[in-house]
């Protein structure tokens, strides 16, 4: 089975890459505390993935940019990762914005990660 056009709230087997990520603390612009996660998102329940930038299979959140020398990129997270869950949280039955205020909300992420280069299992 693969995670990619898994239909949210349907069980999904794959198998998965385990990442921690740790954020920078960085100063912004307008001088405030803010922490760095290196990367971008799309995707979730409430977008149309045939309209998106990128022909996703599916309604998933997929990482759309990895930002150069982030911590993203250090962990090895790569551009169209499927974010499958963040701190024990199921990522493949949220909206955009639920996805992006949850990543935002810790200084460390615990994610599972489906990759496409990661063949498929076979049940047989």
């Amino acid at each position: 089975m693969t995670a990619y056009g898994h239909i949210p709230g349907e069980p999904v087997e794959c198998l998965s890459i385990a990442v921690e990520l740790r954020k920078e603390e960085v100063t912004d612009s307008a001088g405030n505390l803010a922490w760095r996660v290196g990367f971008r998102i799309g995707g979730g329940i409430d977008q149309d993935p045939t309209r998106a930038p990128y022909k996703y299979p599916d309604s998933g959140i997929y990482i759309t940019h990895i930002d150069l020398d982030s911590p993203a990129e250090r962990t090895g997270l790569r551009k169209h990762d499927k974010i499958l869950q963040v701190n024990g949280n199921d990522f493949t039955m949220l909206t955009h914005d639920k996805a992006v205020k949850y990543i935002k909300q810790y200084p460390v992420l615990q994610m599972l990660i489906a990759r496409a280069s990661i063949p498929p299992i076979s049940l047989h």
